[in-house]
């Protein structure tokens, strides 16, 4: 038996009732790293476990794979892949583009997923067929755009920090080609590219867990999201999504 929408909204509304008590609250913040700086907060421990504690008993032959706690059954068929707070960073500086992440891989693939912002109120979800939107502005299937060309696209990442030595350069060449960018917002990037509202993304050096949901979400919605070789993405990696191959073939280009 597969999960159903209500189930994921089950999964969403319990994280948001972790996250979303602690946000702009001055929650506790530990660094994760001895060198450098990677938060986790109470908030994104306590969303993840409400998560897993619903999935386990639902679905006990389920596998996990989840960014705070220990993984098991990555083997199985059917594998949750769960990032409860995408965006830890906005979360402690109280910038509403943070999101809780939640995907569901079947055979290794990314086969279901959702997005949810519990502070804005939306929620993005791919149902093994098609991406859909719900929020204030109410519920709809959402498609990518058409973009004739790199020169139109709009183009996220998240910082271009994240790139270093060839890297940067690759990515550097293709933002000097867009007709606009901007930076900073996460797995929100990818949910308004799915919903037709920009054309290109491009991260390096992602976790499965920052894509499990997301690659579903862009695909059913009739984008394009692979590794910047053009791979699979379920793994994680250097990482591009585009809503339309004549965009995403001509970064890809560059990024090679």
């Amino acid at each position: 038996m597969l999960p159903d929408r209500a189930f994921f909204d089950r999964l969403a509304d319990a994280a948001k009732r972790e996250t979303l008590s602690r946000f702009r609250t001055g929650t506790s913040v530990t660094n994760k790293l001895a060198s450098g700086f990677d938060p986790v907060t109470e908030a994104d421990r306590a969303a993840e476990l409400a998560i897993r504690d619903l999935v386990t008993a639902a679905f006990p032959d389920h596998g996990m794979l989840g960014e705070e706690h220990e993984s098991f059954g990555l083997d199985k068929q059917h594998v949750w892949v769960i990032d409860p707070i995408d965006g830890t960073r906005a979360f402690i500086s109280g910038v509403p583009v943070w999101g809780t992440l939640i995907g569901f891989y079947q055979q290794g693939r990314g086969h279901m997923g959702m997005v949810d912002q519990p502070f804005t109120g939306e929620r993005y979800f791919a149902d093994g067929s098609a991406s859909w939107y719900r929020g204030p502005d109410g519920e709809r299937q959402i498609r990518v755009r058409d973009c004739a060309s790199l020169s139109d696209a709009v183009l996220f990442t998240t910082s271009p920090h994240i790139f270093e030595g060839g890297d940067l350069a690759r990515y550097r060449s293709v933002e000097e080609k867009v007709r606009l960018f901007r930076y900073g917002v996460d797995c929100y990037a990818y949910a308004l590219l799915a919903g037709g509202h920009v054309d290109l993304v491009i991260e390096n050096n992602l976790k499965p867990y920052d894509v499990g949901a997301l690659i579903p979400l862009i695909e059913q919605a009739g984008g394009i999201i692979t590794t910047w070789d053009g791979g699979r993405p379920e793994q994680g990696g250097h990482i591009i999504a585009a809503g339309c191959r004549a965009v995403y073939e001509e970064a890809r280009a560059l990024l090679a």
